[in-house]
């Protein structure tokens, strides 16, 4: 069995897979990497089965260490980070492949392995990103933006009158509360900042047909108004890290 971990500014996405799909997975805050308690959730899951390999995906520097010592540990393995250095399966064509996150990366590995190229993932999580894998299979690039959590929590800790919200459906295209006009504001709002940006990029591209992958934690909700998004892989960036970590098992 392969143990992957998606560290993310918020949550670590946690997942037990073998050489054909992720077959379990679950969220604990990264909070519990930083402090030295994500073992017992990860046990957890991985529930008395032998563990051969791992990978990770980071964002967060400093729970990357914590996170290879516990794998380390308390599973014997010696864990495949995931970068610009490491990653199969696609080309990377940028100024500074460094700079790239690491989830990007397995998203893009993902999609074109699943999806094809050129293709796009946008990935509704802390923040809304895309990443580009032109038609030659090389990731090209990306477009972030705020993420839907992040803007909503902004403008209530930042304004006296403005509440924090659940993001939720809304059929409503004029607000009749304060809660409504926000969800409005997210929902419709960030559903034209997708469609805009997928439309200049099918142009970019030159694919009129060019799938657009949603992965996220809100991507199932944003899909729902988006004809634009092709597909909802929730497990996307994992099945990403289990494709790369097959790669280097396979050498």
């Amino acid at each position: 069995m392969i143990l992957l971990l998606d560290i993310g500014n918020t949550n670590t996405h946690v997942g037990v897979a073998n050489e054909k799909r992720v077959l379990k997975n679950t969220n604990i805050p990264t909070e519990e990497l930083l402090r030295g308690k994500a073992g017992k959730a990860i046990g957890a899951l991985v529930a008395g089965k032998k563990i051969k390999s791992a990978a990770l995906a980071s964002v967060v520097p400093r729970a990357t260490r914590p996170a290879l010592s516990l794998l380390q540990r308390r599973w014997g393995v010696e864990p495949l980070v995931l970068n610009a250095q490491t990653v199969t399966r696609i080309g990377v064509v940028y100024p500074n492949p460094e700079s790239i996150g690491a989830d990007r990366l397995a998203n893009a590995v993902a999609a074109k392995e699943h999806f094809g190229a050129p293709s796009v993932v946008v990935d509704f999580g802390t923040a809304v990103t895309f990443d580009i894998i032109d038609r030659n299979g090389n990731y090209i690039g990306g477009i972030i933006a705020p993420g839907l959590a992040a803007m909503t929590s902004y403008l209530h800790e930042k304004t006296a009158l403005l509440p924090k919200i659940n993001i939720r459906e809304t059929k409503a295209a004029v607000g009749k509360s304060t809660e409504e006009a926000m969800l409005i504001g997210a929902l419709h709002g960030y559903r034209g900042l997708v469609r805009e940006l997928v439309s200049r990029l099918k142009q970019h591209l030159e694919s009129p047909a060019l799938p657009v992958v949603a992965t996220g934690g809100y991507a199932k909700l944003m899909a729902k108004g988006l004809p634009e998004i092709t597909a909802v892989q929730p497990l996307l960036t994992l099945e990403g890290l289990r494709l790369v970590q097959s790669d280097q098992r396979s050498r």
